[in-house]
């Protein structure tokens, strides 16, 4: 193993690390929302382990089809901003409307009635005043398009300093070191998101946050929200 090559693979695994602490858009939308939506450990690794890959190997097939077709890092480059432009547009939106939805359970918290069939052919209505009083599974709330749409954000979203580290040594025609290359950067990557989500998942089941409950899916909008501007807007 060379010297250069133990100096591209550090410079791959350094960068993936710092691209992901550095970007709050790969861990506070899982965060956010696991607490919001209760999902548990196994649910919450997992979203973040398909995203995660989506994320990373959008750019390594973008970069593959870079280099068999010749094309030089600048442009690549520029398809991968535009990438960029789009996945922090849809990370906006994706927040504003989960942030109106929230703020839409909440005013829905108020005193209403549902219709209750009993196997002895009695039925009856009864009013809640909260969400919480009675459980209800809804088709909407089983089978939610939440991690759907979070996949299609992070398939979107670039991994701006993969390009250059895989064109290097793709320009020597070593296509061993760009496979490694971009498997070091790729499992940093998504190691780095893992562990930041669930150390920040074991974090918040020890906080008291009962009160603001019924507030969790309207605040998850908003940081996810806040989270796209701050990217978009201060280059985060």
């Amino acid at each position: 193993m060379s010297n250069e090559f133990i100096a591209l693979a550090s410079t791959a695994a350094t960068l993936g690390f710092i691209h992901t602490v550095l970007g709050p858009d790969h861990y506070l939308p899982f965060i956010v929302l696991a607490k919001a939506r209760k999902w548990n450990k196994g649910k919450t690794s997992l979203i973040t382990l398909l995203c995660g890959i989506g994320h990373v190997l959008s750019s390594i097939i973008l970069g593959l089809a870079g280099i068999a077709l010749g094309i030089a890092v600048f442009r690549l480059e520029s398809v991968e901003s535009f990438r960029g432009e789009l996945a922090e547009w849809f990370l906006i939106i994706f927040g504003f409307t989960y942030f109106i939805w929230g703020i839409y359970r909440v005013l829905r918290g108020k005193s209403h009635e549902h219709f209750h069939l009993h196997e002895t052919g009695n039925a009856h209505l009864h009013p809640h005043k909260r969400i919480g009083d009675h459980l209800h599974i809804h088709n909407s709330e089983t089978k939610s398009l939440t991690p759907w749409i979070l996949f299609i954000i992070f398939v979107f979203g670039p991994c701006e300093p993969l390009i250059p580290l895989v064109m290097y040594p793709a320009a020597r025609g070593n296509m061993i070191q760009v496979t490694m290359v971009a498997l070091i950067f790729g499992f940093v990557t998504i190691t780095t998101m893992l562990t930041v989500v669930l150390i920040s998942f074991y974090g918040l089941t020890k906080l008291p946050f009962h009160k603001l409950e019924k507030y969790s899916h309207a605040l998850a909008g908003l940081i996810i929200f806040l989270c796209g501007a701050a990217v978009k807007f201060l280059g985060l």
